[in-house]
């Protein structure tokens, strides 16, 4: 067995942020489930099958690590939900979930959960909101977590530009190209109708970035996400010094490209930007405003729906990057025999203390 420290987080506390209607529609989708002591109530690497939401006692997630032995990584209690991510997503449990004393649950099938996602039920797609800012809050953690650690790739960084670097760029209705023909074949809209995407389009104005004009920076309140067109938007954040005298870093997180969708969850969540983006070189966005961006994604239609199956998707293929990122980190300390400069246990318990994973 490993003497690796249990790791002890707080949970996810899904209950607290929903209001009353998303409460009613978890009882009503939800089956009460017991586990008496040392009863599993997950197992590692088999599918998900829904979310657990805890009413009482104490579960403990433990990892078999592959050079053999296992690796506790969370001890959950009330209030705290397992395998969320599979409400969204077909996912893949991480973690042999164990119950420490006799356990009730309040079990939520990932089947039942989606159907009704599909008929476009408010409660339910209130219940589906919040579990997508559970994640992206995870996500903000785990970039956190990366973030902490040294990597090869740190370059010297300067400090972020005071203001908003687009201030001065104009916005403007028309663009050099017919850029309305591509895009239906932009990811985003891949599951969109011609109707749900001239809806995007009337809500938004075209941006014409030059290569290395900034378009967000770290501190700076969230007012508009965007749409890459054509182009690539770098995505990057400043590590500050480790140690007296050191020079700050800067880390390139992301190139998002044709497709993508920048800043979505900071537009959500209603945080202020964690990292700095610029035009990687020369670019067409669509901008939406906080205004607008609401007005398209609370809705409750067929366009809201598409929208929100469209950010859910950007999440996870965020948190599979990231956790790529982790994985990388962690093999690069073994490599190195750094294992006091990178934290190896705090990594693997962050990397594995998701309990599951997005397949794919």
């Amino acid at each position: 067995m490993s003497q690796a420290t249990t790791a002890q987080p707080e949970g996810v506390q899904l209950p607290a942020m929903l209001d009353p209607e998303a409460v009613e529609a978890l009882k009503r989708l939800a089956k009460p489930m017991s586990f008496a002591s040392g009863a599993v109530l997950m197992y590692q690497g088999r599918a998900a099958k829904g979310a657990f939401f805890i009413e009482s006692g104490e579960v403990e997630a433990r990892v078999a690590l592959p050079g053999g032995g296992d690796l506790p990584v969370a001890r959950l209690g009330p209030g705290s939900v397992l395998g969320e991510m599979a409400l969204i997503e077909q996912g893949v449990v991480s973690a042999t979930v164990i119950a420490r004393a006799e356990v009730r649950t309040q079990f939520v099938e990932r089947d039942d959960f989606r159907a009704l996602v599909a008929q476009r039920d408010a409660a339910v797609m209130k219940l589906q909101h919040a579990v997508a800012m559970v994640l992206a809050q995870k996500l903000r953690a785990l970039n956190a977590r990366v973030l902490a650690c040294d990597a090869p790739e740190d370059a010297p960084a300067e400090d972020d530009p005071a203001g908003d670097p687009l201030a001065n760029v104009p916005r403007t209705e028309t663009a050099p190209f017919d850029y309305r023909r591509f895009l239906p074949l932009l990811p985003v809209f891949r599951e969109f109708g011609e109707e749900d995407i001239e809806r995007v389009v009337a809500k938004a104005k075209l941006l014409e970035l030059e290569r290395g004009q900034g378009l967000f920076a770290a501190g700076q309140p969230v007012a508009s996400s965007w749409i890459v067109v054509r182009g690539a938007v770098e995505v990057s954040a400043r590590r500050g010094p480790p140690a007296a005298g050191a020079r700050a870093t800067r880390r390139r997180i992301a190139v998002l490209g044709p497709g993508q969708w920048v800043g979505a969850m900071s537009q959500l969540d209603g945080a202020v930007h964690g990292s700095s983006g610029r035009a990687r070189e020369d670019s067409l966005l669509l901008e939406i405003g906080r205004a607008e961006f609401d007005a398209l994604y609370y809705c409750g239609d067929s366009t809201s729906a598409r929208i929100q199956r469209a950010l859910h998707v950007s999440l996870l293929q965020s948190l599979r990057h990231t956790n790529n990122q982790l994985s990388r980190l962690i093999s690069q300390a073994r490599v190195r025999g750094r294992r006091d400069a990178v934290p190896v246990k705090e990594l693997q318990s962050a990397l594995y203390g998701q309990l599951c994973h997005a397949a794919g």
